[in-house]
C-alpha cells in the first residue's frame, strides 16, 4: 500500500492519514464532512451507508467552521505548498480513543475533532464484533456523551481517553430499530433488494471475476515461475464468430449470495401490542421466531432487553420461560438457544465486512435490473411492516412524521453560497433532498397507478383524477378538460411533462436567487405517465385564476404580468437566450413578458415567487410545426421538412440553442473582421486602433447587459492585442461572469466552455460604447448584427421569443418587425439542426470520436448535439446516403434497433393501459412473444376461471385509470404488431421499415433478438427471468407469463450538479492535456473530494473522476494505485449505471489493462472476457470498439503463449479495423503487426511476413520512408526474413541428411511481458513518459512533441480513447 499522506485531499478537514491507510484507500475518497456517511473504522472494514442515515439531515450544520478554516488557502491557489501545509494541519487534528464494549477487548479508534459522537455509534454498529448493539450510550468518566455533540466540544476527551459503551434501557422505538438492524445484518449479503429495485440497492459482479479484492491476492497465487497453470480458454459463446448469445452469464452466480440461513422466521408476533397490564411490566413488543433447528419460540422485547416467554401460537402466556436467557441484544439471546444461528451469524458478519464498501453503499437514485433469477420470497417482518404501515419517509427518524418537500427543496436553495464551504454545504443539501424527493415521488406514483391512493377528486372519471400522497401532488398524463385540445390532445399531454421537466432543469441550473421552481419528477409506469410535483403552499385553498399573477392560464387569451417577475426572469434571459417581448391580452393591451405565456407566476403563502408550467422554455422546432404561409429554408425543405408531428409542443433542445448561438457568433466575428479589413485597406490610416484601446473603462456601466456580448471592432488583429493589456479589473469580472454562465448552464457539460474562450478575447475589449464614435466601425457592427439576427444593433446578442407560432398568442403591431426577425431566427435554427448538427454527428461517428454502443448512448450522442430523438429517422436516412456508409454500419444498426424499440414502446404504452392488474404478466409476455418470437400465432393465455370472476367484477366502478376493454390485449398478433410498428415508424419518425415480422427485421438489418429484448425491457421497465429463451422456435412461443417477474417505473428527474467540483475537474483535465500530470492529478483529487462532499460516495461523475485518476496513476507508474482507483470506477459504474451499460464495459477494459500491468494475467483475461460478453449482448460483434477489445484479448493470450486462440481474436480485430477505419488506416497497420508477431511466435514465418508487409506498405504510404514507424517495420521485416531463411536451411538440412543432421538451435521467442504490455499501451492510447525527477519543462516539451507526432502520424492513434482526454463525458441525466 502506498503511503497515502501525500495525496490526502486538501479540503477534507476531518480525514486523517491513519484513517486512509487503514481503509486501504477505499475510504480515502469517501470521507464526508457531514456525519451522514462518514463512517470510520480502524479495523478496515469499510463503511455502510444504509445504517449511516439514521440522523437524517440533522447533521448539516456542524461542518461549517471546519471547512472555513481551510478555505482561505486551499481554494484559490491550489498550489503544492498550501496542500502540504494543509495536510499537516489535518494530521495534527486526528487522535485515537480507546473503546470498551461489554464482553469485548478494548480497541483503538481513530477519530477527528470535527465529527460527532453519532459517528462513533455508526462505526460500532458496523464493526464485526459490536454490530449487534443499537441501544447504548458512550460514557467518558461516567458522563454520558450527547449524540449530536462534536468531539472537540467535549471536555476532557483527548488522545487515549477511554470511552465506555453502556447498554441503555429500550423504548418501543429503540426496540423496533434494534429488530430492523438485526434484520439488515441477516440480509446483508442477500441480493434480493437489488433485484427488486428497492432502497437504492443495485447489482455488482466485479468481485466474481477478481476473486474478491484485487490488491496482492491476485499476484500471490501466481508467484510460480511458470505461467502455465492459467486456464485461458474463453467460454465457447464469446469466441469470435460465435452466433450464440446466452443470457444466463449476464448474472454469474455469486457463491456469497447463497445465504447462510441463520433463522427460518423472524417476525412480529400476533400477540402485539402488549396489553396494558404487561405494558406496566415493561413489555414493549413480542417477536415470533423459528430457529434453523425448527424450534418455535416467542420472545418478549422489554425495557431491559430480550427474553423467552411462554406464549405459543394459540395461547398467550407472557411470563418468562425457564431459563429466560435475558439478553440486552437479540443476537446474544439467539446465540444461546440456537447453535446454528451462532455459527452462521458469525460467518455472515465476517463475509459482510470483507466486501468492498462500494458493493454495499446505497446509490443516490434507484437503478433497476431488467433480468433477475427466481428469488425465493422469504418471510420478512420489516418488509411487511414497511408495506402496510403508511411509511412515507423515514418516520422513525424524523420528528414530525411526513416531510414538507416543498419547504425542504426551497430552503436548501436559499442557503448561502458566498464561498466554497457554503456552496458545498448548499449543493450537498440540494442533492440530498432531490434524491430523497425522487425516491418518494417514484413510490407515490407507483402507489397511485396501483390504486393505493385516494384521489382528491374521486367523483370524476379516472383519467381526470389527481392525487396527493406524502405532500406530493400527482397528475396523470392525459388531456384533462381538453386543456391541450389545440396542441394535440393526449399526445401533447404526454409530451408536456418532459418539456416542463427540461424547463425546470434549465431554470434550476441558472439558479437565480429569489426565483423558485417546483420539485418535479416524471414517472412512466404500467403504461401511464405520472407527474409528481411539490406543492406550493396555499395553492390548494385558492382558485388558479386568483393566484396566477404572471403569465396565462388559457394559452394566451388572457395574460397578466408583474414587475417582480419581470425583474427575476430578466436575470435568466441571457443564459437561457429568452427574449423579453410584449403580447396582447384580451383587452388588446400590451403585456410585457420575459418567458412564454404558459409560464405562470404564483406567489405562495410563504411569500416565494414560484414559476411553473415551463413547457415552452425553449423555442418551437419549426421542422415539426407546419405553419400556413411560412416557408422553411431550403436545407430543411430538401430533407422533407416541415413534417406533421403528433403534437404542437415540439421544441428545440437547450444544447441546440447553445450550439446555434455559438455558430452565429463565429459568423459574426468573421463578417466584422472581414469588413474591418476592407475598411483598413481602403483608408489605410491608423486612427481606429486607439479608439478601441480606450474602451476598457466604459465597461463598468454596461456590465449587466453585456456579459457574453461582442464588439466587432475588437476584431482587427492589431486592436485585439493592444487592448488586452489594458484590461481593467472590471473587465475581468465580466469575462468570468460570462464564461461562468456558459459553463453553468446545466447541459453544456458536453462541451463545457461553449462561450468561454470566445468571450475571453471578446469581452476584454470592453463593450461597444466608444468604438461606436467611429461611424465606420459602427456601421460594420450594425451590418454584422443584422446579418446574424442579433437583437441588439450594437453588440452580438441572440435571444429567442418562445411565443412565436404559439396558437392564441397575439403580438402588438409595433413589434411586427421584431416578430418577423424572430420567425427568421427560428427557421435558421431549424435549418441549422438539419444542415450542421446532423452531419457533424455523422462525421464524429466516422472518425470515432462518438462511439454509441446501444440505444441509450446513441440518444445521448444525439442530445449532446441538440438533436431531438424525433429526428432519428432523418439521421438514419442521412447515414444511408453517406458515401462511407460501410464505416457507419454499427451506427445505422443501433439506430434502427432504437427506432424499432421506441415504436414498440409507444404501442406497448397504450396496450398496457387496457390491461387489468391480474392479467399483467400474461399481457406482457404475450406482447414480447408478438414482438420477438418467431412463433407465428402467439396466443395469449386467458385461464377460463379468471374470465368468469372478471365478468362479475365488471360492475365495480374503481377501475384503473384508462380502463377500456380488459381483454382486448389478448387479440394482438405478431403480424399486426409489426404492421403497427412499421406504421408508427412512418408516422412518428417518417422512416420506412419494410418488414412484416421480427425475423425479417433481424435478417435485413443484422439485429440480435437479445439486444432488442434488452432495449425494450430497459425502455419500458420490464424485468424478465434470466434463462435461455428460444426465440427462433416456430412451434412454441418464447415467453410464458412465469418469465415476467416485475414491471418497474422509468423515472426522469433533475440531476443537481456539483459546480465547484466540476470546475476543478475541468481544470484538472486541461492541465493533464497540457502535460502537467502532477498538477492535473492534484486537481482531479481535489475534484474527487468535492464530488464526494456533494454527492456522497456513489455517482456517475465520481466514476468518471476515478477513471481519469486511475489512468493518471498508471501513466505516472503507480500501478497498484491505478488498480485500486479503477476497481472503484468499475464497481461504481456497475452500481450507478448498470452491469451491462456501455460505460461499464469500458471500465472493465481499463481495469484489465492495469491488472495485466500488475502481473495478474488470469484476472485480466477474465475481465476482458466479461467485457466481450457484455459487448456481444449489448451491440453484437460488428462494432469498432470490438476491435480494440479483441486486440487486448489477443495480446494477453499471446503473452500467455496461447497462440491459436490469440490469432482468432487478433484476426477478428484486423477484420473489424479494416472495415471501420478503411484498409489504409494506421490502426489496420498496427493490427497487421500484432498478427505478424503471433505468427512469428508460432514459427509460421511466411504468414508473418505477409502481414508485416501489409503493415509496412501502409506506414510507408501514410508517413513516408523516414518515419520511425516505417523504419521499425522494415527492421522487423528483415528480422522475419532472416528467421524464415534460417528455418528453411534447417529443414533442408534435415531432408538431406536425415536424422544425423547438425541442427542449429532456432530462436523461438516467447514474447516478454514487457513487450506485450508496450503493445497493450499503444492500442489503448497510452503514451508513456518516464517520470524520473526530470524537469517538468522537459516533460512538457516531450508531451507536446508526442502530441504533434500523433497529429501528423496518428500512429498510436487511440480512437475514442485519447489517453488524457476525458471522453468520459459526464452523462447528462
Amino acid at each position: 500500500m502506498v503511503s497515502k499522506t501525500d495525496d490526502i485531499p486538501a479540503s477534507v478537514p476531518n480525514c486523517n492519514p491513519v484513517d486512509l491507510a487503514d481503509e486501504a484507500g477505499d475510504g480515502a475518497q469517501d470521507c464526508k464532512e457531514s456525519s451522514k456517511t462518514h463512517l470510520k473504522d480502524s479495523c478496515g472494514c469499510g463503511h455502510s451507508a444504509d445504517t449511516a442515515m439514521v440522523n437524517g439531515d440533522g447533521a448539516h450544520g456542524h461542518t461549517e467552521e471546519a471547512e472555513s478554516k481551510q478555505d482561505g488557502n486551499g481554494e484559490a491557489d491550489g498550489g503544492e505548498d498550501s496542500n502540504e501545509q494543509e495536510v499537516i494541519v489535518i494530521q495534527d487534528t486526528g487522535f485515537t480513543v480507546k473503546i470498551q464494549a461489554p464482553g469485548t477487548e478494548p480497541f483503538d479508534l481513530q477519530v477527528s475533532p470535527q465529527e460527532m459522537v453519532q459517528e462513533i455509534h455508526q462505526v460500532l454498529m458496523d464493526r464485526e464484533d459490536t454490530c449487534h448493539r443499537t441501544c447504548f450510550s458512550l460514557q467518558l468518566d461516567g458522563n454520558v456523551l450527547d449524540n449530536f455533540a462534536e468531539l472537540k466540544s467535549i471536555e476532557g476527551l483527548q488522545e487515549g481517553s477511554l470511552l465506555k459503551v453502556v447498554e441503555e434501557p429500550y423504548t418501543v422505538r429503540e426496540a423496533r430499530i434494534h429488530v430492523r438492524h438485526i434484520r439488515d445484518l441477516l440480509k446483508s449479503l442477500d441480493p434480493s433488494d437489488a433485484y427488486n429495485g428497492v432502497d437504492c440497492n443495485s447489482l455488482s459482479f466485479l468481485s466474481i471475476f477478481t476473486d474478491g479484492d484485487l490488491g496482492d491476492s491476485g499476484k500471490r497465487k501466481k508467484k510460480g515461475n511458470e505461467l502455465e497453470q492459467i486456464d485461458c480458454t474463453p467460454p465457447e459463446h464469446i469466441l469470435p464468430g460465435s452466433k450464440d448469445r446466452p443470457l444466463v452469464p449476464l448474472q454469474p452466480q455469486n457463491k456469497d449470495w447463497k445465504p447462510m440461513q441463520c433463522l427460518k422466521v423472524l417476525t412480529m408476533s400476533g400477540w402485539n401490542p402488549p396489553p396494558g397490564n404487561r405494558k406496566m411490566h415493561g413489555d414493549l413488543m413480542y417477536l415470533y421466531i423459528v430457529t434453523v433447528e425448527e424450534r418455535h419460540i416467542s420472545v418478549t422485547a422489554s425495557t431491559r432487553g430480550f427474553y423467552l416467554n411462554q406464549s405459543t401460537t394459540y395461547t398467550f402466556n407472557p411470563k418468562p420461560a425457564n431459563p429466560s436467557f435475558l439478553s440486552h441484544s437479540l443476537v446474544e439471546l439467539l446465540s444461546q438457544i440456537s447453535p446454528a444461528f451462532k455459527k452462521n451469524f458469525t460467518a455472515l458478519q465476517k463475509k459482510r465486512v470483507q466486501r468492498h464498501p462500494f458493493e454495499r453503499i446505497a446509490t443516490p437514485f434507484q437503478v433497476y435490473s431488467w433480468t433477475a433469477p427466481q428469488v425465493d420470497h422469504a418471510m420478512d417482518c420489516v418488509r411487511a411492516e414497511d408495506a402496510y404501515t403508511s411509511r412515507l419517509g423515514y418516520e422513525e427518524h424524523i420528528p414530525g412524521q411526513t416531510r414538507d418537500w416543498n419547504e425542504e427543496l426551497q430552503t436548501t436553495r436559499e442557503l448561502p453560497r458566498k464561498n466554497l464551504p457554503e456552496r458545498l454545504l448548499r449543493e450537498r443539501a440540494i442533492f440530498k433532498v432531490h434524491s430523497d424527493f425522487a425516491a418518494a415521488a417514484t413510490r407515490g406514483a407507483m402507489a397511485v397507478i396501483d390504486g393505493n391512493v385516494m384521489a382528491i377528486n374521486p367523483g370524476e372519471e379516472t383519467r381526470m383524477q389527481m392525487f396527493i400522497w406524502n405532500n406530493i401532488f400527482f397528475s396523470l398524463g392525459f388531456d384533462v378538460r381538453d386543456h391541450y385540445r389545440e396542441l394535440g390532445g393526449d399526445a401533447a399531454a404526454h409530451a408536456a411533462p418532459t418539456n416542463d421537466l427540461n424547463g425546470v432543469r434549465a431554470y434550476g441550473a441558472v439558479d437565480v436567487e429569489g426565483l423558485y421552481t417546483l420539485g418535479t419528477v416524471v414517472v412512466d409506469y404500467r403504461g401511464y405517465r405520472v407527474t409528481a410535483q411539490s406543492i406550493i403552499p396555499g395553492i390548494l385553498e385558492r382558485e388558479q385564476e386568483q393566484s396566477v399573477i404572471y403569465g396565462s392560464i388559457d394559452f394566451g387569451k388572457t395574460v397578466v404580468s408583474h414587475s417582480k417577475y419581470l425583474e427575476l426572469l430578466e436575470k435568466t434571459s441571457r443564459p437561457l437566450k429568452v427574449q423579453r417581448h410584449s403580447v396582447l391580452n384580451e383587452k388588446n393591451d400590451n403585456v410585457e413578458l420575459c418567458s412564454s405565456v404558459e409560464c405562470k407566476g404564483i406567489i405562495g403563502n410563504d411569500g416565494r415567487h414560484y414559476i411553473l408550467d415551463l413547457l415552452r422554455t425553449f423555442p418551437p422546432d419549426l421542422n415539426f410545426l407546419p405553419v400556413d404561409g411560412e416557408v422553411l429554408p431550403p436545407e430543411s425543405q430538401r430533407q422533407g421538412f416541415p413534417r406533421q408531428h403528433r403534437h404542437r409542443l415540439a421544441c428545440l433542445r437547450q444544447e441546440l440553442i447553445e450550439a446555434f448561438v455559438e455558430h452565429r457568433y463565429l459568423l459574426f466575428m468573421k463578417m466584422a473582421a472581414l469588413q474591418l479589413m476592407q475598411q483598413k485597406a481602403n483608408k489605410d490610416t491608423k486612427t481606429d486602433t486607439p479608439a478601441i484601446t480606450e474602451t476598457s473603462e466604459s465597461t463598468s456601466e454596461s456590465k449587466d447587459d453585456t456579459a457574453p456580448t461582442q464588439t466587432a471592432s475588437s476584431d482587427s488583429p492589431s486592436a485585439t492585442e493592444a487592448s488586452t493589456d489594458s484590461t481593467s479589473p472590471a473587465d475581468n469580472n465580466n469575462t468570468t461572469a460570462a464564461s461562468q454562465t456558459a459553463t453553468d448552464s446545466e447541459e453544456t457539460s458536453s462541451k463545457p466552455a461553449t462561450n468561454g474562450p470566445l468571450e475571453l478575447a471578446a469581452t476584454q475589449n470592453g463593450e461597444c460604447k466608444s468604438p461606436l464614435e467611429d461611424p465606420k466601425s459602427r456601421e460594420v457592427v450594425l451590418n454584422a448584427c443584422k446579418a446574424v439576427g442579433s437583437i441588439s444593433n450594437t453588440s452580438f446578442d441572440i435571444r429567442f421569443n418562445p411565443d412565436i407560432f404559439s396558437p392564441g398568442v397575439r403580438f402588438p403591431d409595433d413589434s411586427a418587425d421584431d416578430v418577423q426577425k424572430q420567425k427568421q431566427l427560428l427557421k435558421d435554427a431549424a435549418a441549422f439542426l438539419v444542415s450542421c448538427q446532423i452531419p457533424s454527428l455523422v462525421k464524429d461517428c466516422l472518425d470515432h470520436s462518438a462511439l454509441p454502443m446501444d440505444g441509450a448512448t446513441l440518444t445521448e450522442a444525439l442530445r449532446q448535439r441538440g438533436i431531438n430523438v424525433r429526428y432519428l429517422g432523418t439521421v438514419l436516412e442521412f447515414v444511408d446516403k453517406t458515401p462511407a456508409k460501410g464505416q457507419l454500419e454499427h451506427f445505422y444498426r443501433i439506430g434502427i434497433s432504437e427506432l424499432i424499440t421506441r415504436c414498440a414502446k409507444h404501442i406497448f404504452k397504450t396496450y398496457l393501459q387496457g390491461v387489468e392488474l391480474s392479467a399483467l404478466s400474461a399481457a406482457v409476455s404475450h406482447f414480447l412473444n408478438c414482438f420477438l418470437s418467431s412463433f407465428p400465432d402467439a396466443v395469449a393465455h386467458l385461464p377460463p376461471d379468471e374470465l368468469v370472476s372478471r365478468r362479475k367484477s365488471r360492475k365495480r366502478r374503481n377501475r384503473v385509470p384508462g380502463g377500456g376493454d380488459n381483454t382486448a390485449w389478448a387479440s394482438l398478433t405478431p403480424s399486426e404488431l409489426w404492421k403497427n410498428i412499421a406504421s408508427e415508424a412512418q408516422s412518428y419518425y417518417h422512416f420506412t421499415i419494410q418488414c412484416e415480422s421480427v425475423d425479417q427485421v433481424v435478417e435485413k438489418y443484422g439485429l440480435q433478438k437479445t439486444t432488442l429484448l434488452r432495449e425494450i425491457s430497459v425502455k419500458t421497465g420490464i424485468q424478465i427471468l434470466i434463462k435461455e429463451y428460444n426465440f427462433d422456435s416456430r412451434h412454441k412461443p418464447a415467453f410464458t407469463e412465469e418469465d415476467i417477474l416485475n414491471i418497474f417505473p422509468v423515472v426522469k428527474h433533475v440531476n443537481p450538479k456539483a459546480s465547484d467540483a466540476f470546475h476543478f475537474f475541468q481544470s484538472g483535465q486541461a492541465k493533464v492535456q497540457q502535460g502537467f500530470l502532477k498538477e492535473g492529478c492534484e486537481l482531479i483529487n481535489e475534484a474527487l473530494n468535492l464530488f464526494n462532499n456533494v454527492y456522497g460516495a456513489m455517482h456517475v461523475e465520481i466514476c468518471a473522476c476515478l477513471r481519469l485518476l486511475a489512468r493518471l496513476n498508471y501513466i505516472m507508474g503507480d500501478h497498484p494505485e491505478a488498480l485500486s482507483n479503477q476497481q472503484k470506477a468499475v464497481l461504481m459504474s456497475e452500481r450507478v449505471l448498470g452491469i451491462e451499460h456501455p460505460n461499464t464495459i469500458q471500465e472493465y477494459m481499463h481495469l484489465a489493462l492495469y491488472c495485466f500491468a500488475n502481473g495478474q494475467l488470469s484476472t485480466a483475461l477474465k475481465l476482458l472476457y466479461r467485457a466481450r460478453y457484455l459487448m456481444l449482448l449489448v451491440s453484437g460483434e460488428d462494432h469498432p470498439e470490438m476491435a480494440l477489445l479483441d486486440s487486448n484479448i489477443g495480446l494477453v493470450l499471446h503473452g500467455v503463449m496461447e497462440y491459436d486462440l490469440s490469432l482468432r481474436f487478433l484476426e477478428n480485430a484486423l477484420t473489424i479495423n479494416t472495415k471501420y477505419h478503411g484498409a489504409r488506416s494506421l490502426k489496420v497497420a498496427l493490427s497487421h503487426h500484432l498478427v505478424a508477431r503471433v505468427y512469428e511466435s508460432k514459427a509460421e514465418f511466411r504468414s508473418a511476413l505477409q502481414h508485416e508487409k501489409e503493415g509496412y506498405t501502409i506506414y510507408k504510404n501514410q508517413m513516408g520512408e523516414a518515419h520511425e514507424k516505417t523504419k521499425e517495420s522494415s527492421e522487423y521485416l528483415k528480422y522475419l526474413t532472416q528467421q524464415a531463411v534460417a528455418l528453411q536451411r534447417t529443414m533442408n538440412e534435415i531432408y538431406k541428411n536425415g536424422s544425423n543432421a547438425s541442427i542449429m538451435p532456432l530462436k523461438f521467442t516467447a514474447p516478454s511481458m514487457a513487450s506485450v504490455l508496450e503493445q497493450l499501451n499503444i492500442i489503448n492510447g497510452i503514451i508513456f513518459i518516464p517520470l524520473s525527477q526530470k524537469d517538468l519543462e522537459n516533460l512538457k516539451a516531450e508531451v507536446q512533441r508526442r502530441q504533434q507526432l500523433q497529429e501528423l502520424g496518428k500512429s498510436e492513434e487511440p480512437t475514442e480513447d485519447t489517453p488524457l482526454e476525458l471522453e468520459d463525458k459526464i452523462p447528462i441525466d
